[in-house]
């Protein structure tokens, strides 16, 4: 599983031209499941999410989390993050989970997410053809890939 993690002074996401989630300060997080995906792939993920330190304290140091902020999460989930560009000019998405597989570990994030969290969350819709708004702040964007935690 990959999420893309961007620190957002608001971000929101429109389906069929109709806002359906938007959010202030807080984490923009787009979400890539592959079939060997688990549930031990979602509790690293959703710990190491809500407890990274990528938000400014006092001093304009990055140490504090979208927990101390008391700050909002998007979900949105990106199939293309398991993109291979290794041959050709088209990407390659054969890593990327199929939706009978995808949809419930996508849940399962985010139910498991709003648990860890503390608070809910928001999010897009599975599938859709999406239109996500945002501003990047600072900007911060990280990747991480829970295949690659050791």
């Amino acid at each position: 599983m990959r999420i893309l993690i961007q620190r957002v002074s608001q971000a929101s996401v429109h389906i069929n031209g109709k806002v359906k989630s938007t959010i202030k300060n807080g984490l923009m997080l787009l979400v890539g499941i592959e079939d060997s995906d688990t549930s031990e792939d979602i509790d690293f993920l959703c710990k190491k999410t809500v407890n990274l330190r990528i938000f400014d304290d006092e001093n304009g140091v990055m140490n504090k989390s979208v927990l101390d902020i008391d700050g909002d999460i998007l979900v949105v989930s990106q199939f293309t993050l398991h993109a291979s560009t290794k041959k050709g000019n088209r990407p390659s998405y054969i890593r990327a989970a199929k939706p009978d597989i995808a949809i419930p570990l996508y849940v399962e994030f985010c139910e498991r997410l709003i648990y860890t969290f503390g608070k809910p969350i928001k999010t897009g819709e599975f599938g859709a053809n999406m239109q996500v708004h945002l501003i990047n702040d600072g900007p911060v964007t990280i990747l991480i890939d829970s295949k690659q935690k050791e």
